[in-house]
């Protein structure tokens, strides 16, 4: 899944480098969606969505995962596999509400519902991944099969 400045989201932004629209391969309407309310409600939520920060690493061993999820529970943060080769993580940071007898002078942390899709390769372990949380980064390791090396066998020249 890659991260592109969008030309098509109704709240793009061109000129703020912390804006990003997030491009899914799985999304059947890109890049044409449809401009109905419910498109706007999720544009409202798709900075959570872009700053959902996600590296993925490969080893000799394992594809690894992590994310910087900062304040959740592991009870908030879902990680599946769908379709048997996309990784999906999700959740949802919930919005801090407001007392009475308080103003809020400045809101920047994002809130709302975030997901990431990632097409696994064909070498991945699907039914081996483990996930574990420690200090708001989520760590996803997919493990690799192993490739057998092709057995050489040296053959005498005679003559």
């Amino acid at each position: 899944m890659s991260i592109v400045p969008s030309f098509f989201a109704p709240s793009s932004n061109l000129f703020d480098p912390f804006f990003l629209d997030v491009w899914d391969p799985f999304d059947q309407g890109f890049p044409f969606r449809s401009r109905w309310p419910s498109d706007l409600d999720f544009a409202s939520d798709i900075g959570a969505v872009a700053n959902t920060r996600i590296d993925w690493k490969e080893t000799p061993q394992a594809h690894v995962f992590k994310a910087d999820l900062p304040g959740l529970k592991r009870e908030e943060v879902k990680v599946e596999l769908e379709e048997g080769r996309v990784l999906k993580i999700s959740g949802e940071r919930s919005r801090e509400k407001e007392e009475q007898g308080e103003k809020w002078h400045r809101v920047e942390r994002s809130s709302g519902k975030f997901l990431r899709r990632f097409r696994l390769p064909e070498n991945a372990k699907v039914e081996e991944v483990k996930a574990s949380m420690e200090n708001g980064v989520l760590t996803v390791t997919v493990p690799k099969v192993e490739v057998k090396k092709p057995e050489v066998k040296s053959i005498d020249i005679s003559g």
